[in-house]
């Protein structure tokens, strides 16, 4: 993601984007209590204890500063204002990969809410940008990491 990029999201994505980075911030404290302990036995050139403490604020510090990042470029989508028939964020799509006839359905999901396990994507990633604004019945071509594939939208569903 670019600095200025827009991040589609939903009200809830927002709020579990936000807790995420409430939940972090509490545990700040407790690993700079860590450090100054850590600090407070000596050598720190032989401190293990010291070393991991200051690589696990440091990964902290990058997870807040990347989460303040989505907050900071996040776009609200209401998807129930959103045109009923075509494929956007908070439909479920039914879709066919043609190449071989797989059948698959995923959910496009804003920043904060995706997981590709239970087959919510990103608005932002490249099948969902391929199917954005598309209709039942219509092929697309998705560039994926994977190569170049024809996809036909079969269903498309608001929860």
């Amino acid at each position: 993601m670019s600095a200025n990029e827009l991040v589609p999201m939903t009200e809830e994505g927002m709020a579990k984007v936000k807790l995420e980075m409430a939940e972090l911030e509490r545990r700040r404290p407790d690993i700079k209590r860590s450090i100054e302990e850590a600090r407070e036995k000596g050598d720190l050139r032989e401190n293990a204890d010291y070393h991991a403490a200051r690589e696990e604020l440091g990964m902290l510090n990058a997870k807040i500063s990347q989460l303040n990042g989505l907050l900071a470029n996040a776009v609200l989508i209401d998807p129930s204002k959103a045109p009923k028939g075509k494929v956007v964020m908070g439909s479920t799509v039914t879709f066919t990969r043609l190449v071989d006839g797989k059948q698959m359905v995923r959910t496009i999901v804003g920043a904060g809410q995706a997981d590709p396990a239970s087959g919510k994507i990103l608005a932002t990633s490249p099948l969902a940008r391929a199917m954005v604004s598309h209709a039942p019945g219509e092929t697309v071509v998705a560039e994926l990491p994977g190569g170049t594939t024809e996809l036909r939208i079969d269903q498309v569903e608001f929860i």
